[in-house]
C-alpha cells in the first residue's frame, strides 16, 4: 500500500487515485493567472485542518500579502503560526521593512540558495512539517536557467529527506507549454500542469497530471474553477484540445 497525502482540494485526490505519495516533490507549473499560488496555499490549509503542520516559502510575494491572500479564502494561518504548527519563510524581503522584522524565518540573501535551504530546514524541523510549498522555485534560477535542475535537486533532497510532501510552484510564460526550466521535469517526482486557454473569447482553466511517481493517475485534462472557497476540479469532466478549440465532455469516474 502506498502511503499518501490527500491534497484536500475538491476533485484532485480523485484524479490522483487517492492523493500524492508521501515524500514526493511535485512541480506545479503554469502561466500567470492559472491558480498556482491558490493551489499551493489550499494544499497547505487542508493539511492544517487535518492536523498536518506546514511551511510556506515566499519567494515572490511579501509574507504579509500571502497571509492576506489566504485569509480572503477563509484560510487564516495566524492561529496555526502561534501554535507552532505553521511557518512562513520570508525569502522575499531580505529582512527589509518594519513588517519583515516581525517575521521569524527570514532569508537575508534570497539569492543564496545555501542560506535559503538552511532556513527552510529550520522551519520544517521547528513545526514538524508534513507539507511544504515553495512559491515560486523559478525565482531561484530565473537569471541562471542552466542551474534549474541542480537547484531543484538540492531542494528535493532536503524536502524529501525531512519527510515532507512538497509542491514547488514553477512559472512559465503565457505561450510556453513546458515546465519552467531545463531539466526540472526529470528532477521531481511529479508534475501538475495548470493552463488558462482562450477559446472563442472565453478563458478556460484546466489541469493535467504529466507524471506522478508511486501511483497511477488520470491521464486526462480536467477543467477547474476558482471560487471564494478555493479551487474545485471537475474530475468527472474532460477537456479535449483540438483544432476547433476545447470541447468539454462528461466521462465516468
Amino acid at each position: 500500500m502506498v502511503e499518501r497525502i490527500k491534497t484536500g482540494i475538491p476533485g484532485m485526490d480523485e484524479i490522483l487515485h487517492g492523493g500524492v505519495p508521501k515524500r514526493n516533490v511535485v512541480l506545479l507549473a503554469g502561466g500567470p493567472g492559472t491558480g498556482k499560488s491558490i493551489f499551493g496555499q489550499q494544499y497547505l490549509w487542508s493539511g492544517l485542518k487535518s492536523g498536518e503542520p506546514g511551511v510556506f516559502v515566499a519567494l515572490e510575494e511579501h509574507p504579509v500579502q500571502v497571509r492576506i491572500n489566504m485569509a480572503q479564502f477563509g484560510w487564516d494561518v495566524r492561529p496555526y503560526e502561534e501554535k507552532g504548527l505553521f511557518a512562513m519563510v520570508d525569502a522575499f524581503t531580505a529582512g527589509i521593512g518594519e513588517a519583515a522584522k516581525r517575521e521569524r524565518y527570514v532569508v537575508r540573501d534570497p539569492d543564496d540558495v545555501n542560506l535559503l535551504i538552511d532556513v527552510i530546514r529550520e522551519a520544517i524541523r521547528d513545526v514538524s512539517a508534513v507539507r511544504v510549498v515553495v512559491d515560486s522555485v523559478s525565482t531561484l534560477y530565473l537569471t541562471k536557467p542552466s542551474l534549474a535542475r541542480a537547484t531543484v535537486m538540492r531542494l528535493k533532497r532536503v524536502l524529501s529527506g525531512l519527510g515532507t510532501t512538497s509542491i514547488l510552484v514553477s512559472q512559465v510564460s503565457v505561450t510556453e507549454r513546458g515546465f519552467g526550466g531545463p531539466g526540472v521535469e526529470h528532477a521531481v517526482d511529479g508534475i501538475i500542469r495548470l493552463d488558462l486557454d482562450e477559446i472563442d473569447g472565453e478563458l478556460k482553466r484546466s489541469l493535467i497530471i504529466w507524471k506522478m511517481r508511486g501511483t497511477s493517475h488520470s491521464m486526462r485534462r480536467h477543467p477547474f474553477i476558482i471560487t471564494d472557497e478555493g479551487i474545485r476540479i471537475y474530475h468527472e469532466k474532460v477537456l479535449r484540445v483540438g483544432k476547433a478549440g476545447i470541447l468539454e465532455e462528461r466521462t465516468s469516474t
